[in-house]
């Protein structure tokens, strides 16, 4: 491997989600739109300029896989809006996969897409602040007591109808995953995992069986989610040895680790700041010892990667 591959995405290696190849680094956008842990209308606006050169940044850096959502907003601005402006004409080999189920109206509150109808609307709202004529991957995110099938089987639909390329699902349970797969194939899932959460090993596990992806989300901040990885806690000795003797935060460890995990995994750290999404980047080419990896993997079965939530 050169120095130049690295310093960029391509260190972490490549997976195909269906039909389109992406590095396995990809990059997470439900930061940009604001500063610190609250969303929506409420949410301190960002950088717009800051923003943008970051996407742009990302996309030199060799990511080709971006994760977003229409519900990615702030007062003033919202990661679609944001991607447009600073990745439109989008190169060839980008690859943005949405989300929907989950909205947000003007105020901030959630509101869930119940119906056939109201999953189009999100699904053309995505494709209006893109402005694409479809979308490559749309996940469809579980939540509110809300059944799959319906709801899956509308964006099949739309798949079908040439709105949506390939379909994937968010914060399901393995059953739920396998309904999902009766109605159309499913090239990814996106779950909350990191070091320290074994409990999503299983499906991480079944979904390389399947020749699915698994795309963590909350990789890096493990258990305290929305606070994010700059959140106070105190880090696990075994943690902070491994990162001391490859020189590296334990940040990039913990990103080293869950590509670890199989080959089919995908990582999409988010952040504003253009200096962690540089570290996010190389942190794909870190290569953990067999001795690193005892260890971290004793952190990961305790789930004490890090202090309280």
């Amino acid at each position: 491997m050169t120095t130049s591959e690295k310093l960029t995405a391509s260190g972490a290696g490549t997976w195909r989600l269906g039909d389109l190849t992406v590095n396995r680094m990809g990059f997470g956008t439900m930061r940009l739109p604001q500063h610190g842990a609250a969303f929506g209308a409420d949410a301190t606006p960002s950088d717009r300029d800051r923003a943008i050169g970051v996407l742009r940044r990302a996309v030199e850096l060799g990511v080709n896989h971006l994760d977003t959502a229409a519900f990615y907003f702030s007062r003033l601005r919202s990661a679609n809006e944001l991607i447009s402006r600073a990745l439109a004409p989008y190169p060839e080999d980008l690859v943005i996969t949405t989300k929907v189920g989950p909205g947000r109206d003007h105020t901030g509150e959630w509101v869930w897409a119940d119906t056939p109808r109201a999953l189009r609307g999100q699904v053309e709202e995505n494709i209006r602040q893109l402005g694409r004529d479809h979308l490559d991957v749309v996940n469809l995110r579980t939540g509110g007591g809300r059944p799959i099938a319906e709801l899956f089987g509308t964006l099949a639909e739309l798949r079908d109808a040439g709105l949506i390329r390939h379909l994937g699902v968010s914060n399901v349970t393995a059953e739920q995953l396998a309904e999902a797969r009766a109605i159309a194939p499913v090239v990814c899932v996106q779950n909350p995992y990191g070091l320290g959460t074994p409990d999503g090993d299983a499906l991480l596990r079944l979904c390389g069986e399947a020749g699915i992806a698994f795309v963590p989300f909350y990789a890096i901040a493990g258990r305290r989610r929305e606070a994010g990885a700059g959140a106070a806690t105190e880090e696990s000795p075994e943690l902070l040895a491994v990162a001391r003797s490859h020189g590296a935060s334990p940040a990039q460890i913990r990103l080293a680790w869950t590509l670890s995990r199989g080959p089919h995994v995908l990582a999409i750290p988010g952040t504003g700041n253009p200096d962690h999404l540089t570290a996010n980047v190389a942190a794909g080419a870190l290569k953990l010892t067999d001795e690193d990896l005892a260890r971290l993997e004793a952190v990961h079965r305790a789930g004490t990667v890090a202090g309280p939530a």
